[in-house]
C-alpha cells in the first residue's frame, strides 16, 4: 500500500481461477484484489484472458471450434465482468515459441487457427472498450532475438490492419541465463514507435547488492527514456514471495526491508 500504485493478480484472474467449470465463473479471489486496489486509488492490470497454461481441466481437453468458442466466451465474460475497473489487460500471454524459429508456440489454442490471438483481442475490445489491451511475453527483451522480432511483426501487422491492440508487455525476468540486454531501450522504443504503449509487467532481476541495483536502475531509466513506457510492475514484493526466491530477485528482502535495488 505504501510503495505501489498498480497491482497485478499473480494467479487469481487466470483461466483456471475464474472459470473452473465451463460457464461457471468464480470471481471472489480476484474481486478482493481489485477492490483493495481501487479502494486505494491503484490501477489494476488484468492477467490474463487467454493463455496455453493454467487452463482448467475442461479446457485442456478441448480442441478446434469448441475450444475457440470457449476461449472467446471466457474473454468476453471476464472482461465484461471487470469492465471499467481494469487499466490494462494481458489479453494473450506467451503465445510465441522460444528459440530461433520466431514461430508461434504450439498449443491447443494455436491449433484452433493462427487468427486466435486477433480474435481474442477483438472480443476483449468489444467487452471492455476502455481497457488497454496488451500482448504479454517473456524473453522478448533483447531486440535481436527472433522471438522479439516475431512479436514485433505481429503487433505491426495488427496496427496495420486495425486489430485492437494498445500495449505490449515485457515480462523482463532477468537472470544469468537471460540477463538485462544492452539494447533493452531499443526494444522499448521500437515497440512504442508502432503506436502502442510498452509496459514492463513481471520484472525480477536475480542477484544482490550493487550489481542488482544497477540492473534495476538501468531498466527504470530505459523506461523513463521512452515516453510510451507507461508502467513497471515487479513480480512480487519480498524476495520470499518470488517464484524465484532462491535468486533473491526483488526490491525488498524477506523481512520487508528495502534492498540497494
Amino acid at each position: 500500500n505504501r510503495e505501489f500504485n498498480s497491482v497485478t493478480p499473480e494467479n487469481e484472474m487466470k483461466i483456471d481461477a475464474t472459470e473452473p467449470q465451463q460457464n461457471q465463473f468464480t470471481f471472489g479471489n480476484a474481486d478482493r484484489i481489485v477492490n483493495h486496489a481501487l479502494g486505494r486509488g491503484m490501477k489494476v492490470r488484468g492477467h490474463t484472458l487467454a493463455w496455453h497454461s493454467q487452463q482448467p481441466g475442461w479446457m485442456q481437453n478441448m480442441s478446434g471450434s469448441a475450444l475457440r468458442s470457449a476461449m472467446l466466451n471466457h474473454v468476453t465474460r471476464v472482461a465484461t465482468y471487470y469492465r471499467g475497473k481494469i487499466d490494462s489487460w494481458d489479453v494473450v500471454n506467451e503465445a510465441f515459441a522460444d528459440g530461433s524459429s520466431g514461430a508461434r508456440r504450439d498449443s491447443n489454442l494455436q491449433r484452433t487457427g493462427n487468427d486466435w490471438i486477433e480474435a481474442a483481442f477483438r472480443a476483449a475490445r468489444a467487452a471492455d472498450p476502455g481497457a488497454k489491451l496488451c500482448y504479454n511475453d517473456y524473453n522478448t527483451d533483447d531486440w535481436t532475438h527472433a522471438k522479439t522480432q516475431a512479436v514485433y511483426n505481429m503487433v505491426r501487422d495488427f496496427k496495420t490492419r486495425g486489430v485492437p491492440i494498445d500495449c505490449v508487455g515485457l515480462q523482463s525476468h532477468f537472470n544469468s541465463g537471460s540477463p538485462y540486454p544492452g539494447n533493452y531501450r531499443t526494444t522499448l522504443s521500437s515497440f512504442a514507435a508502432l503506436g502502442v504503449d510498452v509496459q514492463i509487467t513481471e520484472l525480477d532481476i536475480e542477484g544482490s547488492g550493487t550489481s542488482q541495483a544497477t540492473a534495476y536502475r538501468n531498466v527504470v531509466n530505459d523506461c523513463l527514456a521512452v515516453a510510451r513506457c507507461t508502467g513497471i510492475t515487479v513480480w512480487g514484493i519480498r524476495d520470499t514471495d518470488s517464484w524465484r526466491a532462491s535468486g533473491t530477485p526483488l526490491l525488498f528482502d524477506g523481512n520487508g526491508n528495502k534492498k540497494p535495488a
